[in-house]
């Protein structure tokens, strides 16, 4: 498939005919890089929804159709919106939502950094074209100068949802409880979009899994509050919000053999349960079993803090060739998908918590 990088497309309010019937309908009629504009009560002010960055997260664009569409005419949102549609090609590739991204391709929600991404994929020749991509993206948000950004995706494993954030706000807090209760302060620099200065809040929302009904409902109801609060006011905290300090990404080496299995196979590498993604967001314990490992033990993955420094062993351990907890924290997005755990990574961990009201 071909995929224009330089192109962008606007539709601004668009009509019901426009629009489709269904999210399937309206998905397929689209072409690449999409911005949708909605005209609100304060033409002034914007503020920006960003969705599919990831080609198999539909979570976002559901429920954005489902906003636009519901009463078959346009909502009339407090603010002027922006729609960032950004990865159309991947979501439509053969299976719709079935691609994070294009084969051949590079994950776009790694291109906003340039160097990180050139750096970690640099044999990858259309590396150039989903910078340009990402550029675009960065131009359609700052052109309005927005008051708030929402990025919607769904967990790359079944789980409950939660926000993720490189700084912490009420403005945060608030965007994060129109969505759920549980936010991830971060300081891991991937080239994700949410770790750009955009002078404004910057919420990333993982909806929970992309087959869940409830992730989609999330999305939507989380629309809805977005915009329809008053941006003369303070944004209204709509629920407590437990924060997680400092996730660490627990990352499987390159070279390495993972599977996936009930029960030990002997099989070579790192073998995860099959059922890894029950324990997401659950309290992972000391001497929980997670999986097996070979006779390289821990050598086989890494986990690196904030100084560079690899700590898998403060949080691991081998019991005979089980691999196993060694302290206790919380996991997430773990996820039984290969392709997703190894070019991302296994699962990210945490082991600080507030509550914020």
């Amino acid at each position: 498939m071909d995929i224009y990088f330089s192109e962008i497309n606007y539709l601004i309010d668009p009509s019901n005919r426009t629009l489709h019937a269904d999210y399937q309908q309206f998905l397929l009629s689209l072409i690449g890089l999409t911005v949708i504009d909605i005209s609100g009560e304060n033409n002034s002010e914007w503020r920006v929804i960003s969705t599919l960055l990831h080609g198999d997260e539909p979570s976002g664009l559901i429920a954005i159709h489902r906003w636009l569409t519901t009463d078959n005419t346009l909502p009339r949102p407090k603010t002027n919106i922006r729609i960032i549609i950004s990865s159309v090609e991947a979501a439509t590739y053969q299976h719709l939502f079935h691609h994070r991204y294009l084969p051949k391709g590079v994950d776009l929600n790694r291109c906003f950094n340039e160097k990180i991404i050139r750096n970690s994929d640099s044999k990858n020749k259309n590396i150039a074209g989903y910078i340009e991509r990402a550029k675009l993206i960065v131009n359609a948000i700052s052109e309005v100068n927005p008051k708030a950004i929402i990025d919607l995706h769904n967990t790359s494993g079944n789980g409950p949802a939660f926000a993720v954030s490189t700084l912490i706000n009420p403005n945060v807090l608030s965007l994060t409880s129109y969505f759920c209760d549980t936010l991830i302060l971060s300081n891991i620099r991937i080239g994700a979009m949410m770790e750009l200065n955009f002078c404004c809040p910057v919420v990333t929302i993982e909806c929970g899994g992309s087959h869940d009904d409830q992730a989609h409902e999330v999305a939507y109801k989380g629309i809805q509050k977005f915009t329809q609060y008053d941006g003369h006011y303070a944004l209204p905290q709509n629920k407590a919000v437990k924060i997680f300090y400092k996730p660490l990404r627990v990352v499987i080496k390159a070279e390495r053999k993972l599977s996936f299995s009930e029960h030990d196979e002997g099989y070579s590498g790192v073998t995860l349960r099959k059922n890894i993604e029950q324990f997401n967001f659950g309290g992972c314990c000391d001497g929980l079993l997670l999986g097996w490992i070979d006779d390289n033990g821990l050598e086989n993955l890494e986990m690196f803090n904030d100084q560079g420094v690899n700590v898998i062993e403060k949080y691991f351990k081998i019991d005979d060739n089980k691999l196993v907890c060694a302290t206790n924290f919380k996991m997430f997005m773990a996820s039984n998908k290969s392709d997703i755990s190894r070019s991302d990574c296994l699962f990210y961990v945490v082991n600080n918590v507030n509550n914020f009201l």
